[in-house]
């Protein structure tokens, strides 16, 4: 069995009703992530619901923690983040949530 490196970082944000698209637009947008070494790729998707508070979750998959880690500390991420310090954040954002997970198996279709 092959060992799998294989590294998740999800953000859940839960917002008023029909704001999902403009989450789904802000975290689809091409931008620098992609570029980073080890980024494979990123996942968007919304919670299906009837009405009410909507929920969306991002997941990022890196080669490994050590790239997941590289990319925060990088001057670019960084930068980012400081651009934002002091602006409040959108009246439409309920509650957001960080995790990290390590990918220790994978089902393909044979």
């Amino acid at each position: 069995m092959e060992m799998l490196l294989l590294f998740v970082q999800s953000r859940r944000m839960i917002v008023t009703e029909d704001h999902a698209d403009e989450l789904v637009e802000r975290f689809s947008k091409a931008g620098i992530l992609e570029e980073q070494e080890g980024f494979i790729d990123s996942t968007v998707m919304v919670k299906k619901a009837n009405r009410g508070d909507e929920e969306v979750m991002v997941l990022v998959r890196w080669e490994s923690e050590q790239n997941c880690k590289e990319w925060q500390k990088s001057e670019v991420h960084i930068a980012g983040h400081k651009a934002k310090l002091g602006k409040p954040k959108p009246d439409y954002l309920i509650h957001t949530e960080f995790s990290s997970y390590e990918i220790k198996s994978i089902k393909k279709r044979p």
